[in-house]
């Protein structure tokens, strides 16, 4: 279980450096021991992003004998053992060295506001050479220097991961030919160079307090914000709480947590209050602590509610910087935002407007042949066209007269709705188009306004169709079935597009007139012909019975016929009505040519897998089985 935890750590560390911090990690310190001490510093950062977050706390120990004691603080218990696993890739990735760590000691304790686990690493680090710490500071001493110096030399030079160790570097790049250390020594004044008030000044917002937390100096403006900082025996503790790190305010948890950064809190009034965030410095001439601190701000507007100033912020201080900064990206997400809400409206309207062209477009379809219309949305003109051949059918209402002169309006209204929504079915079964409805008139074509070699079949199946769709809708006189009179002609029209306002595409031709002449001279439910609609339809399986010769208005004497039935098709398939898709007619089966010529019967092909699933009711009639 132990492993796992340790191989958790590894991975975590490896998660977080693919998520885009690695680079602000290798520059948390030049060695193991500033890495570990900035993580706080890290945690705080990321704390102005992750408010919720709740991070654990590293403290580094050197002891007398040159351990290294890794302190850890949570306030979730269980969780210290993943830590040797993060500390070993931090030391492998970016220091090139092993580390072995141990726990010694393992407890609860007060030592931070309220009970948190508290465990005590001993830390064990090797370098790529195979020398412990100490190793390495009898070689500093060899070398020329104090083993002091060349600790401090050793702790900054530690490599990155994938290059020379730190003492490769040292022996390549510090030693002069002379053999004498080339670095850094610092230089530090007899003297301190500056005004008490100079220093007040420039850092308007630090403390000095002794042993005993009272306090012995403070920054000009941090007196202006707690003015009882000023009284001769005044406290740290009696004007502020320390928020980070979490621990019991006293001289002595304060300097264990010297390396971390400290947040400390003050109230002007009930309703305002002032965060500071800085560092301790331990005076161990003065037996004082200086917290050189600023206040923790993240944008204007809590600049404003703590009653402060950019003014009241000294001018090296980065926390000018941060809260401009801060300001611009809180303006640029809230731009962002902005947009994200406008794209999302516009996509809200988009979809509206979607979805009420697709309402208007359902609409002008059932006005217009499609290609008609999307033409004349194109902005083009439609010209008239000549189709050589097509049928045309009419129907009308039997004793509809009678029917209007009886019933109310609304009741004819209803009863035309009807019969009218049940015929519109229809015509998208048999895939011919409407032309038009005038009172109880309703006119189809089909063969128009695209040609197909099936036009007479499908409005001959069609007209079939209606008059048992008739029979379901109830004469509101008698309260019986309906009965509708149907006339079909087959000849050539011209078709084209009448009107502006409101367009309709209409048929001329003596064949409107021709189909109408049917209509009005037929029988009460029954479908009447004309001879070019027989010759059509003769040899495709239709039930049809010659009516003989009539006197037809305005055309003279002509030998008509009446439609019976389709012996071929079921009623459900002339209705539509059968589940899974009909094929009726030649043109919706795959891969049939136009070209093939073949009777309305060969049609069916009962033998191709196509149509298997038509469930056609076929009979023995012109030799099929």
């Amino acid at each position: 279980m132990l492993f796992l935890y340790k191989l958790f750590g590894e991975h975590f560390f490896t998660f977080c450096k693919q998520a885009g911090y690695d680079t602000m990690l290798r520059t948390l310190g030049g060695n193991l021991v500033e890495f570990i001490g900035n993580l706080d510093a890290l945690h705080s950062y990321l704390a102005l992003s992750y408010q919720e977050m709740n991070a654990p706390s590293f403290r580094v120990e050197m002891t007398d004998d040159g351990k290294m004691l890794l302190h850890y603080y949570s306030d979730r218990k269980g969780l210290y053992h993943i830590v040797p696993g993060i500390m070993e890739a931090v030391a492998r990735d970016f220091f090139d060295s092993q580390v072995s760590m141990v726990v010694l000691n393992q407890s609860e304790e007060d030592e931070r506001t309220g009970k948190k686990e508290h465990v005590v690493f001993l830390v064990n680090q090797t370098n790529q050479a195979g020398k412990t710490s100490e190793e390495q500071d009898s070689t500093c001493t060899e070398v020329g220097g104090g083993p002091e110096y060349c600790k401090y030399y050793a702790d900054r030079c530690v490599s990155p991961a994938g290059k020379k160790s730190g003492w490769d570097l040292i022996r390549a790049g510090v030693l002069s030919k002379k053999g004498h250390f080339r670095t850094f020594i610092p230089c530090y004044p007899d003297k301190l160079w500056m005004e008490e008030k100079a220093f007040c000044d420039a850092f308007p917002f630090h403390i000095v307090f002794d042993e005993n937390l009272k306090v012995r100096q403070t920054g000009v403006n941090i007196q202006k914000f707690v003015p009882g900082l000023q009284a001769v025996e005044a406290t740290l503790d009696q004007h502020f709480t320390i928020v980070h790190p979490q621990v019991t305010f006293n001289i002595e948890s304060i300097r264990k947590f010297i390396n971390s950064q400290f947040v400390l809190k003050a109230y002007k009034d009930k309703h305002t209050v002032l965060k500071l965030r800085g560092q301790m410095l331990w005076m161990d001439s003065l037996g004082c602590m200086l917290y050189l601190c600023s206040p923790k701000l993240r944008s204007l507007e809590e600049l404003r509610d703590v009653g402060l100033h950019l003014s009241d912020l000294a001018q090296h201080d980065v926390t000018r910087d941060l809260v401009l900064l801060n300001q611009q990206r809180l303006a640029e997400m809230e731009l962002t935002n902005q947009l994200e809400r406008k794209k999302e409206e516009l996509r809200i309207l988009s979809r509206h407007l979607e979805d009420e062209k697709q309402k208007t477009e359902t609409l002008l379809y059932a006005m217009l042949p499609r290609h008609i219309a999307n033409q004349l949305k194109d902005g083009k003109s439609v010209e008239a066209g000549e189709f050589e051949v097509c049928t045309v059918l009419f129907s009308d209402v039997v004793t509809f007269t009678n029917i209007c002169a009886i019933c109310e309006p609304i009741h004819i209204v209803h009863m035309l709705n009807s019969m009218y929504s049940k015929f519109d079915r229809l015509t998208n079964v048999h895939d011919i188009y409407k032309v038009e409805t005038i009172g109880d008139a309703y006119m189809v074509v089909g063969g128009v306004p695209v040609p197909t070699e099936t036009h007479a079949h499908r409005v001959a199946n069609f007209a079939l169709a209606m008059r048992i769709a008739a029979r379901e809708v109830t004469n509101p006189v008698t309260g019986k079935p309906i009965q509708i009179r149907v006339g079909i002609h087959t000849g050539p029209v011209l078709a084209g597009v009448v009107g502006e306002k409101m367009p309709r595409y209409c048929l001329f031709g003596d064949t409107v007139n021709t189909a109408s002449r049917m209509e009005s001279h037929g029988v009460p439910d029954r479908i009447h012909l004309s001879a070019s609609a027989y010759r059509c339809l003769k040899d495709a399986g239709f039930d049809i019975q010659e009516r003989g010769q009539i006197e037809v208005k305005g055309k003279g004497q002509m030998i008509t016929y009446f439609l019976l039935g389709n012996p071929m098709l079921s009623e459900d398939s002339i209705m539509g009505r059968e589940a899974g898709g009909i094929c009726l007619y030649r043109e919706e089966l795959p891969g049939l040519r136009q070209k093939d010529s073949v009777s309305y019967s060969d049609q069916i092909l009962q033998g191709d897998p196509v149509c298997k699933s038509l469930n056609l009711t076929l009979t023995s009639k012109n030799g099929h089985n």
